[in-house]
């Protein structure tokens, strides 16, 4: 075992006399007691466990750690066998700290670390067993309002707007039945968000939920507030209490590009001749996620000729989707199995008669193809009546909230606009 840094008892010869003291040093002043109760401190310091904080380094590994401390190959597969819990110290990320706490005799006593800003875990040797234990805390939750205009990208104006990522992506989510995000934003459009901020000693730690949101979008403004039913579901509906949901999502593919539309008379960039495009082709990466346009059954996921990879999707009576050329299928979709609106099925390839990495996007009413781009999407049923006055208490205050911060926000960049 690698010794502590520094340990007190090692330090304790240095209150004992120096040899070279002179013989007229007076002598200690401690009193028995003192003394009894300094010799016991010394004891119990004796027995306390070694400290060890370590900091992950590139290549590291459980084992590379465990043995930094002096432990070995079995103690990890002690701590990694004692439950299911314990395995999350095997994922490791470069500069997270593990604490290790060791006897005197070398045995690991309690293992320690952060997973993220909210949680803490710890191992503890209790009785000769391992004991796992989660510490959750609990984050400070504040609204939160930030608004922003689009000059070239949404994904720009979310974070100059001060958005994460992932909160721009709830963002398009929440309007994604009325605007196509990969065809319809436009220049001068913009967006105003009241979001949940988690906040523990003062520091973000993460966001939470969407409140309320607005979205101006070629001139037309979108509004959707977020509601907790009595049964403890939760959607998002207009100001007025309409559904935000439609039957079907207005694109499979967050933020692709459109590569080629529906079309009666294209010529095809394999076969080389004029052939009916009787869908929507999405341009995307590799492995960019395929998502259910609606509920619905799946009729195929297999092969399907020049289609490559292809899942077709059976909603109710009257709907059915394609989606082609995919890289593969998500886990646990098969011929025969049900999804859900905005579940993952697939992923972006370019199997079958494919130029290059793409979705191809199929929508049938009745048997008969219909551009997915114009078609007129069925609606969902609105909030219950029952509801309506307990939503319309909620959805007043937050739409309010978002007029009087929208307000401050254009007085302040007024002030501060440069004077002609």
């Amino acid at each position: 075992m690698q010794p502590p840094l520094h340990s007190e008892v090692d330090n304790e010869e240095e209150s004992q006399p120096s040899p070279f003291a002179q013989i007229n040093e007076p002598e200690s002043t401690e009193t028995a007691q003192q003394l009894e109760e300094r010799e016991t401190a010394t004891e119990e310091l004796a027995t306390n466990p070694f400290e060890r904080a370590i900091v992950v380094a590139s290549g590291d590994t459980l084992s590379t750690l465990f043995a930094k401390v002096g432990l070995s190959s079995q103690d990890v597969h002690a701590v990694l066998d004692s439950g299911k819990g314990a395995k999350q110290f095997s994922r490791l990320n470069v500069g997270q700290t593990l604490n290790f706490t060791l006897t005197p005799e070398g045995k690991l006593a309690t293992l320690s670390t952060q997973v993220s800003p909210l949680e803490t875990i710890k191992l503890s040797l209790v009785n000769d067993r391992y004991s796992f234990e989660s510490e959750q805390i609990k984050p400070n939750v504040h609204q939160r309002y930030a608004r922003g205009v689009i000059d070239s990208s949404l994904f720009l104006a979310a974070d100059r707007a001060g958005l994460p990522h992932s909160m721009t992506f709830d963002l398009a989510n929440v309007f994604a039945y009325d605007i196509d995000f990969a065809m319809d934003i436009r220049k001068g459009d913009e967006f105003e968000v009241i979001y949940e901020d988690k906040l523990v000693e003062g520091k973000r730690v993460g966001t939470g939920q969407i409140l309320a949101a607005r979205f101006t979008n070629r001139g037309k403004t979108y509004t959707a507030v977020r509601y907790v039913d009595k049964q403890g579901g939760a959607s998002y509906y207009t100001a007025q209490g309409e559904s935000m949901r439609k039957a079907f999502i207005r694109t499979p593919v967050d933020f692709a590009r459109i590569s080629s539309r529906f079309s009666n008379g294209r010529k095809h960039p394999i076969l080389n001749k004029i052939r009916a495009h009787k869908g929507v082709d999405y341009a995307a990466p590799r492995g960019t996620p395929i998502k259910a346009a609606g509920d619905g059954k799946v009729v195929l996921a297999g092969r399907k000729g020049g289609y490559g990879n292809t899942i077709v999707l059976q909603h109710g009576n009257r709907y059915r989707t394609l989606y082609a050329h995919m890289q593969g299928f998500a886990k646990g979709v098969k011929t025969g199995g049900s999804v859900k609106q905005g579940q993952v099925i697939g992923y972006i390839g370019t199997t079958g008669l494919s130029t290059g990495p793409h979705l191809h996007y199929e929508f049938q009413v009745n048997g008969v193809h219909v551009d997915p781009l114009s078609q007129k999407l069925p609606m969902a049923d609105p909030i219950a009546g029952k509801e309506k006055q307990r939503f319309l208490q909620l959805s007043a205050p937050l739409m309010a909230k978002m007029d009087q911060e929208r307000t401050t926000a254009l007085a302040m960049n007024t002030e501060t606009a440069p004077k002609l």
